[in-house]
């Protein structure tokens, strides 16, 4: 009777595969007919990232840990920083601009104060990079031209005593390409 139940079932999941348009995380099927009636079978694969890993499986699960958490982050910064350029441009003056940049800023600490005090330092220092990598500012750049420069130092120096760094820049090739990797399985939705 299982026999007979697992066949019936696996025939089904045969028939559905055939008849193809998953379009989940693996493929999409379609048949065409061309002119003189014949059949021909379209079947698109997505594509399948293979990356090398010749680090300990510990330090890796860690790191895609914490680009789960913070990659939305980066992202929702990038947007924000598209929305106030595009703001700013449009301001007509240096006040008025000042003002929206501090009210900006108050929607930003009251927003994401709370995730960022409850993020451990690899995930603060993975931020840091995926903000470079999503903005193509580093955050101390980013703070000198919407806060000011004695604001950023201030912060550059708050950030060099717990041992990370605003100036850190992000490098896909280089000490980044396991973020890199894990970024791109995230959006690809392996993660």
């Amino acid at each position: 009777m299982k026999t007979w139940l697992l066949c019936a079932l696996l025939s089904c999941c045969m028939l559905s595969a055939a008849h193809g348009q998953y379009k989940g995380n693996g493929y999409w099927h379609r048949e065409r007919v061309v002119d003189h009636g014949d059949t021909i079978t379209m079947i698109h694969i997505l594509p399948v990232y293979v990356f090398s890993r010749k680090v300990d499986l510990r330090r890796y699960q860690k790191l895609v840990e914490a680009v789960r958490k913070v990659y939305p982050v980066a992202q929702a910064a990038r947007a924000k920083m598209d929305e106030m350029e595009a703001e700013l441009t449009r301001l007509p003056t240096k006040k008025a601009q000042k003002a929206y940049i501090r009210d900006v800023y108050a929607q930003i600490k009251e927003e994401y104060s709370p995730v960022l005090k409850k993020m451990t330092r690899t995930q603060g220092r993975v931020l840091l990079k995926l903000i470079d990598r999503e903005t193509e500012y580093t955050a101390y750049q980013i703070l000198r031209e919407f806060r000011g420069g004695f604001v950023a130092g201030f912060w550059q120096g708050v950030s060099r005593i717990f041992g990370q760094n605003l100036k850190s820049q992000y490098d896909k090739e280089g000490e980044d390409r396991m973020i890199e990797q894990i970024v791109i399985y995230y959006e690809a939705g392996l993660l």
